[in-house]
């Protein structure tokens, strides 16, 4: 059993970087275009580095392109619909499509995250994690997962933990696979 859990890991670390790396690649004219748009639309930096949990409850820096607007404390509740103040016009469109995350791909391919697993969260919010919600640090977190193509987008993620249970009790190369397909439509359709 401990073995297939090894052998599952390593091809999910191998998938990882492959898939990354060509994403990355891929990205290359975004990460062009959607600093310049971001300046044009409003006042801040272009990325925003943010203190996350993963793994084991080890702290790293995720990094996303700015949606948010220049006084905003990165520290805060995440808004859970386009229509919050606190968003920029382009941000909207950014957060609709995930684009903004895409700056994620090299915390995959630096191992602090994974394609597929339990969305990162905020300090404060780990810090009033119950036993039961610490689970969520038994896997690495994740660009996508069930979380993004299954639950209801109005409930913040910190409330919507079914779905990541759901996931780190049933996992496999097949599954990671299966969320990953999945995502490709809910980001066309702007599921977010």
């Amino acid at each position: 059993m401990k073995n297939n859990k090894s052998q599952y890991f390593t091809v999910k670390r191998i998938i990882d970087i492959a898939l990354s790396s060509i994403f990355l690649l891929i990205a290359i004219p975004f990460f062009i275009i959607i600093p310049f748009l971001i300046k044009i639309d409003s006042q801040g930096k272009v990325f925003i580095i943010q203190k996350r949990i993963g793994f084991k409850g080890k702290e790293f820096y995720i990094y996303k392109f700015r949606t948010m607007k220049k006084y905003v404390d990165l520290y805060k509740i995440s808004p859970t619909n386009n229509f919050d103040s606190r968003i920029t016009k382009f941000g909207r469109f950014l957060r609709r499509t995930s684009l903004d995350e895409i700056p994620q791909l090299y915390n995959v391919l630096k191992g602090e995250m994974s394609l597929v697993g339990p969305r990162p969260e905020m300090p404060f919010i780990v810090l009033k994690y119950s036993n039961n919600e610490k689970k969520r640090l038994s896997v690495k977190p994740g660009l996508t997962g069930l979380w993004q193509i299954k639950a209801r987008k109005d409930i913040p993620l910190y409330k919507n933990l079914d779905y990541d249970f759901e996931y780190i009790n049933n996992q496999s190369v097949l599954f990671d696979l299966k969320i990953l397909l999945k995502t490709i439509p809910a980001l066309i359709k702007g599921k977010n």
